[in-house]
């Protein structure tokens, strides 16, 4: 049986659909799987609108379309169960179908321009254990051949899990900033400009001493901290290489990133009792609304350690 008697749809819509499919695999080379979920998601919307209609629809059907149409989809979709990111993509598919009508002449794209993506809500951050951030941050797991390189990596690990630095921040220290300095703090630069003191502990200092130690590169005061291997500045590229290599050496999972012992820094300090307008400050969130998101990361883990150690969980 050929796909245009599986679609509901006149035969004019039918043909029109086809070729905006052969457009996107053939001129826009969109992935075979995107094609693929755009061919689902309007094959959905033209059964949709068959019973919504009460015949299958045609190109005047289409071309009719208000906002309040393409909404009942969608609640329709979310009552069957379809998460906010599925809906996203399905509205997505529509979108260029009906942009492709509209450049043919023969539909206005204006009701499904008018209506919202739904917000897919935020995940959680993936914090590690303490005991597994300890591990990370000690350099077990290290596989690096040259130690001056391990002693590299285990540095700038440790000031994402000791001082709560994003990579790019990390990697965008200078020597004169950071080499040689014991305890206290040290300032940072962040997005939009912000500026914010993050504290420099002992333990961190001293692996970025052992660091600056071996390193075999001269560290000019006003140059990037840490080198690659030919003594260019190091890339985030390869911390986060050298991450997947620890995950498997340390049998980590797969959410044990880089970017998750930043996240580890500031969930260990809230279930110490840390208060969260210090863990915003520290993390340089404009907004404590981004920082409140590792409450939620607490409870979530508090909870499961109740389910798992309870008699009568």
């Amino acid at each position: 049986m050929s796909e245009a008697f599986l679609i509901s749809a006149k035969p004019d819509l039918q043909q029109a659909r086809v070729e905006w499919l052969k457009r996107l695999d053939g001129e826009r080379r969109l992935s075979a799987l995107t094609v693929t979920a755009y061919e689902r998601d309007t094959r959905q919307f033209l059964q949709f609108l068959t019973g919504h209609l009460g015949d299958a629809p045609g190109i005047k059907d289409i071309a009719d379309l208000r906002p309040s149409d393409f909404r009942a989809f969608l609640a329709l979709r979310r009552r069957d169960g379809a998460g906010a990111r599925s809906l996203g993509r399905g509205l997505a598919g529509i979108r260029s179908f009906l942009r492709f009508l509209e450049r043919q002449g023969m539909a206005n794209a204006a009701g499904v321009s008018a209506v919202r993506s739904p917000k897919a809500p935020k995940g959680l951050p993936k914090p590690l254990t303490a005991a597994d951030a300890r591990k990370v941050v000690s350099g077990e797991g290290q596989l690096a051949e040259e130690p001056w390189i391990a002693a590299r990596n285990a540095a700038v690990l440790a000031l994402l899990y000791g001082s709560g630095l994003r990579i790019s921040e990390a990697l965008g220290l200078t020597a004169g900033e950071l080499n040689g300095k014991s305890a206290g703090a040290l300032r940072i630069k962040g997005k939009g400009g912000k500026t914010r003191l993050v504290p420099v502990l002992p333990v961190v200092a001293q692996a970025v001493g052992e660091y600056c130690k071996l390193c075999p590169w001269h560290l000019s005061p006003e140059e990037p901290l840490f080198r690659g291997a030919k003594g260019g500045p190091l890339q985030p590229a390869i911390i986060q290489r050298e991450m997947r290599k620890m995950r498997a050496a340390l049998n980590l999972p797969d959410t044990a990133t880089p970017h998750a012992l930043r996240h580890s820094f500031a969930t260990h300090l809230l279930g110490r009792g840390g208060d969260l307008r210090a863990i915003q400050e520290l993390l340089g969130h404009a907004s404590l609304s981004t920082t409140q998101v590792y409450t939620a990361v607490d409870t979530s883990r508090l909870l499961e350690i109740y389910d798992a150690a309870h008699p009568r969980a």
